[in-house]
């Protein structure tokens, strides 16, 4: 390597070290403020599931910090110079399990067999619905006499360095949390009931870890879904609550998925402080560059405003026609309008072709709805004669003009077998969310809330493609800690192989 080859390589270290150091200085700042947050939030006017929610969500922050911090790190420290806290043992009364690791060949390399001298074990704390169980990791010691060599089967990774769980309480806690809307007061309950109570600081500190490991996987997961010509988006409130204020705020969830033709089932959550449409377009990366060009697909929305900009940007806007009918459905039933009772029919029209085709290919479906574009133009004919006779303000004319406005968008399915006819597709994968969201209360940093999105992203995506949430996650853990970055891909739930069936 010439002198001036060595300079660049020493710039580029250096920016380098400077750009870690840098993130390790956000990062302790806000690992700062979280304690001063977790202190200062005992005095806060909380009730007191609140305050149990909150303190949670700080532990799992600060771990989740903590994490990140260790991992950006320049080197390690050695084994003997890290200090190990100490860890009270887990309750005799507790049924065990002994996991055995030998080393494959026992014979040393000058050829003497190796004796073995003692073991090194390390228990870990497992869980099934209702039963807590021990796993006894035994790993012998084989030396061999003749050149003193000593041997032993290397220690598993883990995708919590050292920790006490295995991957399958992991996976209870995360699934339980995520997707059964579980806080972890309530799981610390359902524990202690089960024979061992494990405190939610500790739950706490678990999920902010784990968050952190699946990270990589989320962002794959995200970059495979913008790589897709065609997706829904949707939003929907969440309370977040916010230390020093004594009160909540409203924050957003935004769904983005594949459509119900897609092969690839996936949906991806993102969290935000706010309804503004810079997130949905931070998320598709626009307005993009020549090196990183933004998403430039067929975006299926409501007619709310922060999309509207996405569309002046590149994106083609498709409409919901749920959204269109549903406004004339509340004419109906709340009036008996006979301009409601009317859309309706033809509305009911549009969907009969749409059901007939549901599971067909693209190429079939768009020959079907060669039928449906008689009723398309017969319904915006008959809206457009309506429109004249109702006067402005009224409920009829909003219900209307909402179709008029937005024509061209509503029907753009009809020209296109791969469009889907609504939005509700994505609302269905929102719905379990909603269900859930009197558990949904954060603390002020976005860090809890991108979490619990990101994880849920994993757990509502397999149950898309039919995996059982507890089991898939329980084995991206264990997996995890040893696969490439380069094969990622392969632990995401539309290209899952469980281990048993490869």
């Amino acid at each position: 390597m010439n002198p001036e080859q060595l300079r660049q390589a020493l710039r580029a270290s250096r920016t380098e070290i400077a750009f870690k150091q840098a993130v390790i200085d956000k990062l302790t700042h806000e690992n700062a403020i979280l304690k001063r947050l977790k202190f200062a939030a005992k005095s806060e006017a909380y009730s007191a599931e609140q305050k149990s929610l909150l303190d949670e969500t700080l532990d799992s922050d600060l771990a989740a910090v903590a994490a990140e911090i260790e991992g950006m790190q320049p080197a390690a420290k050695a084994a003997g110079e890290k200090h190990a806290p100490k860890r009270e043992k887990l309750p005799a009364n507790l049924p065990r399990r002994e996991v055995r690791h030998e080393p494959e060949d026992t014979t040393c390399g000058c050829g003497t067999p190796m004796q073995r001298i003692g073991e090194d074990v390390a228990e870990k704390l497992d869980y099934q619905p209702g039963v807590f169980t021990v796993e006894r990791h035994i790993r012998g010691k084989w030396v061999c006499k003749c050149c003193e060599k000593i041997t032993q089967a290397p220690v598993a990774p883990h995708v919590i360095d050292k920790g006490l769980p295995t991957t399958g309480l992991l996976a209870q806690v995360l699934v339980a949390k995520y997707l059964d809307h579980l806080p972890l007061y309530r799981q610390e309950a359902i524990f202690e009931r089960a024979g061992h109570l494990i405190a939610r600081s500790t739950l706490a500190q678990w999920v902010g870890e784990c968050g952190v490991q699946l990270q990589p996987l989320v962002d794959a997961l995200a970059a495979e879904l913008l790589r897709q010509p065609v997706l829904h988006a949707d939003e929907t409130p969440v309370a977040m609550l916010k230390p020093g204020h004594g009160k909540t705020h409203r924050a957003y969830l935004w769904s983005y998925c594949t459509t119900p033709f897609n092969p690839i089932k996936a949906v991806v959550f993102d969290f935000a402080d706010s309804r503004g449409g810079q997130h949905v377009r931070g998320f598709l990366g626009l307005p993009g560059t020549n090196d990183k060009p933004g998403w430039q697909g067929k975006l299926v929305t409501d007619d709310f405003s922060g999309y509207k900009a996405c569309f002046e940007l590149g994106v083609t806007e498709v409409g919901c026609m749920a959204h269109a009918r549903r406004k004339f459905h509340e004419l109906w039933v709340n009036h008996g309008s006979q301009v409601g009772e009317q859309a309706l029919k033809f509305f009911g029209a549009l969907y009969d072709v749409e059901r007939e085709v549901a599971d067909a290919d693209s190429q079939t479906r768009l020959e079907a709805r060669r039928r449906s574009r008689p009723v398309a133009d017969a319904l915006h004919q008959w809206m457009r004669q309506q429109r004249q006779k109702i006067p402005d303000g009224s409920a009829t004319a909003r219900a209307i003009d909402y179709s008029l406005n937005r024509w061209v968008a509503l029907t753009r399915f009809l020209d296109d077998g791969d469009l889907p006819i609504d939005n509700n597709w994505v609302e269905n994968r929102i719905r379990p969310v909603a269900l859930g969201r009197q558990n949904w209360l954060f603390a002020g940093s976005l860090r809890a809330g991108k979490r619990a999105a990101a994880i849920m992203s994993l757990i509502h995506s397999a149950k898309l493609n039919g995996l059982d949430p507890y089991a898939y996650i329980r084995e991206v853990l264990e997996r995890l800690p040893t696969q490439p970055a380069s094969r990622i891909t392969e632990l995401l739930p539309h290209h899952w192989q469980p281990t048993n069936s490869v």
